[in-house]
């Protein structure tokens, strides 16, 4: 029988220690281009067969090629220059995006390739997780390019968003996965909520091209971040940000919920916007935590957020990546698996416990 609350992971898990050290000897040049797209392929192949094994019935690549959940897109591209916008981690670690230095903007990547891979090496559908058009519009400078104006840039931007999401959308993907972590973040950065209305305006326009149908497959990620064990903005309140993000016109959000303090209080805010045909997918696994949550603690977050969200209107998922950077090493492999293995099964005792 159909477990009664879908369940389906958020993208990136550790990559593998062969594929982690097969990119450090071929950025110091000692390892042939064809050495590490070997490697890429058998971590990709593990990965699937890995989380097929968990029983999960969605599933991902886990992003073992993409070097960044945010910047995949532009991989390679030559006109852009490392010194970016700064993100600020609360253990004082950052990370740093890259500028663009020159027009036109134009994708390098699209997710529909990572997608495609793993479609041929499963039978069970596949989510494609793709970047915000929001998250990439933080690449254009404060000061004008010479030749290529902020509102050229701004259409391009549009458009190679929904080009990539359409890709996944034609290539099968059992849905697209938009990752708005910057949502919360913006908050920090203008609490007077300007930014985020800006960003949220921004990533409607590339959702407002899509069907009606087509939205039913689109959905929108938001967490506090997860890097290294850390986060950026899990000081900044659910109630600023809930009432705006719920303006996105797609039919599924995925909220980090299982390392919130106050969980009552967000699953009521939450239980207020499960309307219309839209699924809310709330996070029962703590990627930044070390310690494997068990189903039976899964079981019971789902069967509390039943009180709040109505099921037929219900995901689980995980607050977030495993490693969304390709370098963070912070969470072993087996103890990601292990977490997704947790949520599978957490949501089916919770689905059985909620049909009886």
């Amino acid at each position: 029988m159909e477990a009664m609350i879908p369940t389906e992971p958020i993208g990136s898990v550790p990559r593998s220690a062969h594929l982690m050290a097969q990119v450090t000897a071929h950025g110091a040049g000692s390892a042939s281009p064809q050495a590490l797209e070997a490697e890429y392929a058998a971590a990709v192949k593990d990965t699937v067969q890995r989380f097929e094994q968990t029983g999960s019935p969605i599933i991902t690549d886990g992003e073992q090629r993409k070097p960044s959940f945010a910047t995949y897109p532009l991989h390679g591209a030559t006109n852009l220059a490392p010194d970016g916008v700064v993100i600020p981690f609360a253990d004082g670690h950052t990370r740093q995006l890259p500028r663009l230095a020159a027009g036109p903007f134009r994708y390098t990547q699209r997710a529909a390739t990572y997608l495609a891979e793993a479609r041929q090496l499963t039978k069970l559908p596949v989510k494609q997780a793709v970047i915000s058009a929001s998250a990439l519009s933080l690449l254009y400078p404060q000061q004008e390019i010479p030749g290529y104006p902020r509102e050229q840039f701004m259409q391009d931007l549009v458009r190679e968003a929904e080009a990539d999401i359409r890709a996944c959308l034609d290539g099968g993907a059992h849905c697209v996965q938009v990752d708005f972590t910057e949502a919360r973040l913006s908050l920090k950065l203008d609490p007077s909520g300007g930014l985020l209305r800006s960003f949220i305006q921004l990533n409607n326009q590339v959702f407002d091209r899509f069907t009606t149908e087509e939205r039913r497959r689109i959905g929108v990620h938001v967490c506090p971040g997860g890097d290294r064990d850390s986060t950026h903005s899990a000081d900044v309140d659910y109630g600023a940000l809930l009432p705006l993000l719920f303006t996105l016109n797609v039919g599924n959000f995925y909220v980090q919920l299982a390392s919130e303090p106050d969980r009552a209080r967000v699953l009521a805010l939450l239980g207020q916007y499960a309307t219309g045909g839209r699924r809310i997918f709330i996070g029962v696994t703590d990627p930044i935590n070390p310690t494997v949550e068990t189903p039976e603690q899964v079981r019971d977050l789902v069967l509390e957020a039943a009180r709040y969200i109505p099921p037929a209107q219900l995901g689980t998922t995980d607050d977030c990546g495993f490693s969304p950077f390709g370098d963070d090493t912070s969470t072993a492999r087996d103890t990601a698996f292990a977490k997704i293995r947790a949520r599978v099964e957490g949501t089916r005792m919770a689905s059985e416990t909620l049909r009886a």
